[in-house]
């Protein structure tokens, strides 16, 4: 029987978690992400190939389960940020732009989504499955309160316009997954450009 490592059953699970992340990031510095293969995370992460198939299937839901964990602290900062129903949508959209482009610093999502690491798309579920989901659903919320109040303009079809929008976030995100000495200057531009096309017209 593997032995088990920390004080408890979950404990030691955390710790494989940890370990599998760090394998994934140092084999993505490595190599591109089709040529890595599940022995080669297994070796890294100090696994039997046996137990890690415990821990996922195949390479793409390993990728998607370790997204999923290290969103998880940026979508429960986000979820508390949007349910400050009583604060302007405008000033809670500003946090919210620098929570996101914050975690792309975080390297467990840096480097799994960084251009160039060769992940693809199809490795990234749309809907409910998707790690980022949450946030999304939550910013649309956010939309609606401030058209609903005035801060914002009526932009019709708000799951479009945020839709738009994140591909806005998308791209401040691998600019500073490229040189994180971009990151103020790419949240400001980032809230200038998000915020500006949702202004209310003027006249």
């Amino acid at each position: 029987m593997p032995r088990i490592r920390g004080a408890s059953i979950e404990q030691h699970h955390e710790l494989v978690w940890a370990d599998l992340a760090e394998a994934m990031r140092q084999l993505l510095l490595e190599r591109d992400y089709e040529s890595i293969t599940m022995g080669h995370i297994a070796a890294r992460a100090g696994l039997a190939r046996n137990t890690l198939y415990n821990y996922a299937t195949d390479k793409g839901a390993l990728v998607l389960a370790l997204t999923q964990r290290a969103s998880r602290p940026t979508v429960e900062r986000v979820s508390a940020i949007v349910a400050r129903t009583s604060e302007p949508a405008v000033e809670r959209l500003r946090e919210i732009i620098e929570v996101v482009l914050e975690s792309s610093t975080d390297q467990a999502l840096q480097l799994m989504f960084r251009p160039g690491s060769g992940l693809p798309v199809a490795e990234v579920p749309k809907g409910p499955d998707n790690p980022f989901h949450a946030i999304v659903a939550g910013v649309e919320n956010v939309v609606r309160d401030g058209v609903a109040r005035g801060e914002f303009r009526d932009v019709g079809d708000v799951q479009l316009v945020v839709e738009l929008l994140s591909g806005a976030m998308r791209a401040g995100a691998e600019r500073i997954g490229r040189d994180p000495s971009t990151f103020t200057a790419t949240v400001a531009a980032a809230r200038e450009l998000i915020l500006t096309s949702l202004a209310p017209s003027r006249g």
